[in-house]
C-alpha cells in the first residue's frame, strides 16, 4: 500500500504579503499587489504593471542572515525566504533527521543578476561570480544548502507548470518510499528577459489583468516563491504531527499543440484533470472549488474554460488569484497550492478581481466576492508553454 501524502508546512512570499497570514488577509480584503516596476531598469517601466515584491535584495539578505559576499540572486533569495518559513511551519528542528529531499522549480533562475551585469564582466571582474548562478540548478542547490538539506535535490523547469510538477514528483517519491519528507515548490523573480519575452509574445496587459473576462488583454507578470513540506503517513504517526491538508491526486499531460499556446479545445488541460481524478479516486462532482490557471490571456482562458466544460457536468465555483499576484511563472502552482490549502482551512472561496463581462464562448462566470462554504476538495490547474499541463487535487485534513 502506498503512503498517503500529507502537507505539514507551507511558506510564501508574494506581492500581497511576506507570510502566509499576510497573503491570506490580502486575499480576504481583495488587496492586490499589481503596480508599476520599481526594482528593474527596463524601457517598459511605464508601459506595464507587474506583481513586484517591494522588498529589496539587501533587505532579503539581511532577513536571511547571509554573509556580505554571497552569490544569491533574487530568485534564490525569495526561494530561501519562503522555504525557511515552510520548515518552521512544519516544526522541523533537524532537516536531515529522516530521508529529506528538496525539489524546487524556476524559469528565471539567476538571469535577473546575469542580465544586469552582462556588459560589466570585463571591466568589473567581481561580478563574474554571478555567472555560475545563472542556471536553474544553482538556485536550487543554494536554497538547499541554506536550509541544510543534504539528501535528494533536484530542479524542475517546465515553464508555468513547474511547481505543480515539483509537488507531483515529491508526492510520487513519498508514495513509493524513496523519501520520508520533501520540501517542494518554486521561486521566480522578475527579470528583463521575461518582461521582454512576454512583451514580444504580445500577451502582457497594460492595465490590471482580468481573468475569464470577455475584454481581457493579457497577463501581468509577477514574482514570488512558495514551498510545501510533504511527509509520509509513517512520519505523521511517528511524530503525531499536525496535517494542513493532503495531496489527493495529480495529473500531467501534454497537448503538443504549439510552442506557447494551449489547444483550442483544451485537450492537455482536460487530460491532466482526468488523470488527477483517477489518481484521487474521486469523481469531478466532488470538487468544491477550482483555482484556475486563469492568466487572462485570450488563449489560456478560452482553452481552460473549454476543458472545464468537458470534464465537469456542472462547473464548481472557480476563481483566478493571478489578479492579486500577477503570473509568477514557475512559482505559480506553489503560490496557488498555498491559497488552495487556505481555502480549505478557512472554508472560503477567494474572488477573481477585475471581472465585469462574461466570455461569449461559454457561460462560465468566476466568483467575484469572498464566499464562505465548506471545502473538502480543491482542484488547482497550472499550464506551461509547450503544452505542459498539470493538475493538483488537494483534500482537507
Amino acid at each position: 500500500m502506498k503512503n498517503r501524502v500529507a502537507i505539514t508546512g507551507m511558506g510564501i512570499i508574494s506581492s500581497i504579503g511576506l507570510t502566509v497570514e499576510e497573503n491570506f488577509q490580502s486575499l480576504l480584503s481583495k488587496k492586490h499587489g499589481i503596480s508599476t516596476i520599481d526594482f528593474i531598469d527596463t524601457i517598459h517601466k511605464k508601459e506595464i504593471l507587474v506583481g513586484e515584491i517591494k522588498t529589496s535584495n539587501e533587505t532579503l539578505q539581511h532577513l536571511l542572515n547571509l554573509p556580505e559576499n554571497n552569490t544569491f540572486t533574487r530568485t534564490g533569495l525569495l526561494g530561501a525566504y519562503a522555504a525557511k518559513q515552510a520548515i518552521q511551519n512544519a516544526n522541523i528542528l533537524d532537516v536531515n533527521e529522516v530521508r529529506t529531499g528538496f525539489i524546487s522549480s524556476t524559469s528565471v533562475a539567476g538571469m535577473d543578476f546575469t542580465e544586469k551585469h552582462y556588459k560589466q564582466y570585463e571591466q568589473h571582474p567581481e561580478y563574474t561570480k554571478y555567472i555560475e548562478s545563472h542556471n536553474a540548478g544553482d538556485t536550487s542547490n543554494k536554497i538547499a544548502e541554506y536550509l541544510g538539506v543534504k539528501g535528494f535535490v533536484t530542479t524542475i523547469s517546465t515553464a508555468c507548470s513547474s511547481a505543480a510538477n515539483a509537488i507531483m514528483l515529491g508526492a510520487t517519491m513519498i508514495e513509493n518510499g524513496y523519501l520520508d519528507r520533501v520540501i517542494v515548490g518554486g521561486t521566480d523573480a522578475l527579470s528583463k528577459f521575461t518582461i521582454n519575452g512576454f512583451k514580444t509574445l504580445m500577451i502582457l496587459s497594460d492595465t490590471y489583468n482580468t481573468p475569464f473576462d470577455q475584454n481581457r488583454k493579457g497577463l501581468n507578470l509577477g514574482e514570488a516563491a512558495a514551498y510545501l513540506v510533504l511527509e509520509s503517513d509513517e512520519m505523521i504517526q511517528k511524530d503525531q504531527k499536525k496535517v494542513l491538508a493532503y495531496v489527493a491526486g495529480y495529473g500531467n499531460a501534454n497537448d503538443a499543440y504549439h510552442q506557447t499556446a494551449s489547444s483550442e479545445n483544451g485537450e492537455g488541460a482536460y487530460l491532466a484533470m482526468k488523470l488527477a481524478f483517477e489518481k484521487a479516486s474521486i469523481l469531478p462532482d466532488a470538487i468544491d472549488y477550482v483555482n484556475v490557471h486563469g492568466t487572462a490571456t485570450p488563449n489560456n482562458d478560452l482553452s481552460e474554460g473549454r476543458a472545464m466544460e468537458r470534464i465537469f457536468a456542472k462547473t464548481p465555483m472557480f476563481s483566478s488569484t493571478k489578479a492579486y499576484t500577477g503570473h509568477t511563472l514557475a512559482a505559480a502552482a506553489a503560490i496557488e497550492a498555498v491559497y488552495s490549502i487556505l481555502a480549505m482551512q478557512n472554508s472560503v472561496v477567494f474572488p477573481t478581481l477585475n471581472f465585469s463581462t462574461p466570455m461569449e464562448e461559454f457561460q462560465l462566470i468566476p466568483e467575484t466576492e469572498v464566499i464562505s462554504k465548506p471545502i473538502q476538495y480543491v482542484l488547482s490547474n497550472s499550464f506551461g508553454f509547450g503544452g505542459n499541463c498539470s493538475t493538483l487535487i488537494f483534500e482537507k485534513a
